[in-house]
């Protein structure tokens, strides 16, 4: 039976008028709600989040954050972070992590060490969270970097945007041992955590090769990529991986990675195709300060979201695959300052989260897409204020 709901003058004025003006031009409303109208399953696409910055989930804010989003739904919630291969202490900071998971010999004989990411995911899983595993980024004794290049980033707040890309950016020198690291990984994590529970994780490699993140060509990203998913299937054959987690829809990029992995020959292998259980690309908004205030920008998001299901979409080989937008948010760079981003601080980004959500299941239905995870890009910075902007899946 559907529900009768008037909205009279004096509510409509306000909830949703500021000024005499116009609450001297509203008018009363009605709306329509047909609650025993059932237009189809309504997918749990919420339960993905993400943050460059992988240390900050061991400590005690992130722990806490953690264990509320693991409440939402035990053991369907999954976490995406950057810098998980990345050299160093494991000391966290803006635009950065590190687990010193690779290191070599003076000869050049591998050192693996587990460590430092095995307290990630001991921490994500002890709190009902399982991992969505990027593999990246490339450890630095690996690193093709040019002689002088900084490997560790300073970048802050304020800083030029392109400082975060350092040595960490770079292609391996040696793809035999990059293979062999990433089978090294998996294989730990299969016999640390059980292979039924590694089955359930998604693989996929290094984040927006088309775009900063990666300084050589697309077609040594996918390179790298083959030799990255057949170190994963050899060490479980039955891994959940996928990709690519472009900037955007991944234009030109995008097109040639979909036409490598269903019809190039496997730079590993040397078969056709490469393993692609699922497809990743991210979208964002653009919020800016007018007048004095924050105007969000939800259209730019919800093109480049369709733009990225119409590619998904696009070969019958991978048109029914599931698909992740693995990084959903209201702009690029969740640690950057600036009077557009003080949405963060209030409401305002719960309802655009929520307003975006509804239009992109829209968006999913409409372009017959197998819309399987929307992962928020927002986490929480710690020992940060509370209300200057890096808090805002917290606040």
């Amino acid at each position: 039976m559907g529900i009768r709901v008037a909205a009279g003058r004096a509510l409509a004025a306000a909830a949703f008028f500021a000024t005499p003006l116009f609450a001297q031009q509203t008018r009363p409303v009605t709306i329509t709600v047909d609650a025993g109208r059932i237009t189809g399953t309504l997918p749990p696409v919420w339960r993905f989040f993400g943050a460059d910055e992988p240390n900050y989930a061991t400590m005690k804010d992130g722990r806490k954050l953690l264990l509320e989003l693991g409440k939402l739904r035990p053991g369907g919630v999954y976490f995406r972070a950057h810098n998980l291969l990345n050299t160093g202490d494991g000391t966290p900071a803006f635009k950065w992590g590190s687990t010193n998971v690779y290191t070599e010999t003076k000869d050049g004989k591998p050192i693996y060490d587990w460590t430092g990411v095995d307290r990630i995911i001991d921490t994500y899983l002890a709190r009902g969270v399982r991992p969505y595993l990027q593999i990246g980024f490339m450890p630095e004794a690996l690193s093709t970097a040019p002689p002088g290049t900084p490997y560790q980033h300073s970048w802050r707040p304020g800083f030029d945007y392109n400082a975060i890309i350092s040595g960490w950016a770079y292609p391996p020198k040696d793809y035999d041992k990059w293979r062999e690291l990433v089978y090294q990984w998996t294989r730990h994590n299969v016999e640390r955590y059980g292979r039924a529970e590694v089955e359930r994780w998604y693989f996929e490699v290094w984040n927006e090769a088309n775009g900063a993140y990666w300084k050589a060509s697309p077609e040594e990203f996918y390179k790298l990529h083959d030799y990255a998913v057949d170190g994963v299937r050899r060490a479980l054959p039955t891994a959940r991986v996928g990709g690519p987690d472009s900037a955007g829809a991944g234009g030109a990029f995008m097109d040639g990675f979909l036409r490598h992995v269903t019809s190039g020959t496997n730079y590993a292998t040397g078969q056709t195709g490469t393993p692609t259980d699922f497809l990743a690309f991210h979208a964002k908004g653009q919020p800016s300060f007018v007048d004095g205030h924050v105007r969000m920008g939800i259209a730019t998001q919800l093109k480049e979201v369709d733009r990225g299901f119409v590619k998904a979409t696009a070969l019958p080989a991978l048109a029914t695959k599931p698909v992740v937008i693995g990084e959903s948010d209201p702009e690029g760079c969740a640690a950057c300052p600036g009077p557009e981003n003080a949405y963060r601080n209030g409401t305002m980004y719960s309802s655009y989260t929520a307003a975006s959500f509804a239009r992109i299941w829209e968006l999913a239905e409409r372009r017959h897409v197998n819309l399987e995870g929307v992962l928020s890009w927002s986490f929480e910075f710690e020992n940060q204020p509370w209300f200057a902007g890096y808090r805002q899946l917290a606040s």
